[in-house]
């Protein structure tokens, strides 16, 4: 396969003489920032040595959990920025991925030396370690916290574990043609979504135990990630080509139009991108070191979110769509408050300007009128954002006590 813009550095690297004196600036800046051009208040948070790969708001959003290529994971406090709990010690390279087992107070962590780790966030001591065949690139849990979904470079495979135990359950042998970046559990925690270097998309279905769609998608370049919506109907791609791609793989209306493309959103290869809880928005990180927040109903990028001082490598929203988290290769992580945004004029302008039609359904909770994304369709959502905000999620998790961790 020919990917000659696999280079993710698309974007001219034109500050590097001035990088060095920038972050010297950049330690001296207080908790609260301020970027000019958004508008945006924001938040920095120090302590990661090298990359940040990861990031997730938990915890109700009070708590933020960062993995890194010091072999580190942490646990913050989304509201001061302190470093609560370090987990490190174990991992003898980069980790690539982290992720909560929700319901058990664990945490995993899955890197690049070939193993999948699962923590005990109460007292940060090793439940069980699970070796793979080689590099670990991404783990995901499901929501009723039984199983993790992992993959691995060799043999470009999907490992499926047991939580409790650390025992496979699974082992799917060549699932893509190249490595797996990124694999998903679906909300009901039935399909497992996997996006490769090969440019394909593949859905694995843990009842039927196979395949249940493949997708030869359009993307010209690696796809780096990949997040489902609330119901698990619409599926995002996000890729080294710049672009994301929206599939409706509930109805499979791709399959005569492809993809819905959002494009013209980053200079730069997209290295992340996650659906908001109630899917009314998308957001996006990139190599061109920006943050993009998309407004899924006028189907539009709202907001472009700068001041990191090198590549976007994950992003994060929260549950009350308030806050953006953004990790990145400059060893910090960010957390931009969005709240006030709508009154931002730049973000009206832009709703009018880029929107691409929606059409308007009646709640059939509340019964106002609210307005839909043309990608979807009445069947996927049929509650306005705010009846969809009033239902309670299954379950709310409260941060463990916190203990030094030796």
């Amino acid at each position: 396969m020919d990917l000659k813009n696999i280079d993710p550095l698309s974007l001219d690297d034109t500050n590097d003489e001035n990088k060095d004196d920038s972050k010297d600036q950049e330690k001296s800046v207080s908790l609260w920032e301020h970027e000019a051009l958004s508008q945006i208040p924001i938040k920095v948070f120090r302590g990661h040595t090298d990359a940040v790969s990861n990031c997730h708001f938990c915890f109700d959003d009070t708590r933020v959990l960062t993995s890194s290529h010091d072999k580190t994971a942490t646990l913050w406090d989304s509201d001061t920025g302190a470093s609560l709990q370090v987990f490190k010690g174990v991992h003898k390279s980069a980790i690539t991925e982290c992720t909560l087992v929700p319901k058990k107070n664990r945490l995993i962590t899955a890197s690049l030396d070939k193993t999948l780790v699962a923590w005990d966030l109460e007292t940060g001591k090793i439940i069980w370690t699970a070796p793979h065949g080689g590099f670990v690139t991404s783990c995901s849990t499901t929501g009723d916290g039984k199983l993790v979904a992992s993959a691995s470079d060799q043999e470009n495979a999907i490992y499926l574990t047991n939580t409790d135990t650390g025992e496979r359950v699974l082992y799917l042998k060549g699932h893509h043609k190249s490595t797996i970046t990124r694999c998903r559990f679906d909300p009901q925690g039935q399909r497992v979504a996997s996006v490769s270097n090969d440019t394909t998309i593949k859905l694995w279905d843990l009842v039927s135990n196979k395949t249940t769609l493949a997708i030869n998608s359009n993307h010209t370049n690696v796809i780096s990630s990949c997040s489902f919506n609330h119901n698990g109907h619409l599926l995002c791609s996000a890729s080294w080509d710049k672009t994301l791609q929206l599939w409706d793989v509930h109805q499979g209306t791709f399959r005569s139009c492809g993809g819905a493309m959002l494009s013209r959103g980053h200079e730069g290869s997209i290295s992340s991108c996650v659906f908001s809880n109630d899917s009314s928005l998308l957001v996006s990180g990139a190599f061109d070191r920006t943050v993009a927040v998309w407004d899924m109903a006028a189907f539009c990028r709202t907001l472009v979110l700068k001041g990191h001082l090198d590549w976007v490598t994950d992003v994060s929203i929260s549950a009350d769509r308030k806050w953006v988290a953004s990790a990145s290769k400059d060893s910090t992580v960010r957390l931009w408050n969005i709240e006030n945004s709508e009154q931002i004029p730049e973000v009206i302008e832009r709703r009018k300007a880029q929107g691409m039609g929606f059409h308007v359904l009646k709640c059939e909770e509340c019964g106002k009128p609210f307005s839909l994304s043309r990608v979807e369709t009445s069947d996927l959502i049929t509650k306005c954002v705010f009846c969809r905000l009033k239902t309670p999620t299954r379950y709310h998790p409260q941060p463990p006590p916190l203990l030094s961790i030796n």
